[in-house]
């Protein structure tokens, strides 16, 4: 999948990322960078609303998933259980959220539950960036569904 393919899929499935203005900076298969401008997502005191913070860790965590999903030949449904946002520092303009995973033991697991079972659990985390420093730290818990 390119970063253009993902950016149309977001966009055409999820709208809060076309009303948030995401875009995908890049794709690896081991990490994900979307970003987004403040304009659309700016709050009372012209930083980043923390839900658009939220908002762009989460869906960055979900896709670096979502890719790692179709790359390994796999069609599920993807949801995320549970997550916590700490927000570090604010954010007083564009902004992006990294989300990194290694092919360790962990992504084998998940794909073996996931083939056994129809179901499986992983935890992926994201940061939050601006102007070259970290902004927030963001962990989810998310469960594949083999449709």
């Amino acid at each position: 999948m390119t970063e253009a393919e993902l950016e149309t899929y977001l966009h055409d499935n999820i709208p809060l990322t076309r009303a948030m203005a995401v875009r995908v900076v890049s794709i690896a298969p081991d990490k994900v960078v979307l970003g987004a401008p403040l304009a659309p997502n700016i709050n009372v005191h012209d930083t980043v609303f923390g839900g658009s913070a939220s908002t762009l860790a989460t869906i960055t965590a979900w896709s670096l998933i979502y890719t790692r999903l179709l790359a390994a030949g796999r069609t599920c449904d993807l949801v995320i259980q549970r997550s916590t946002m700490e927000f570090i520092k604010p954010i007083r303009g564009d902004f992006t959220a990294v989300a990194v995973m290694s092919d360790g033991s962990e992504w084998a697991d998940f794909l073996r539950t996931l083939d056994r079972k129809g179901r499986a659990r992983i935890t992926v985390e994201a940061t939050l960036d601006f102007a070259d420093a970290l902004a927030g730290l963001f962990r989810g818990d998310f469960v594949a569904l083999r449709s």
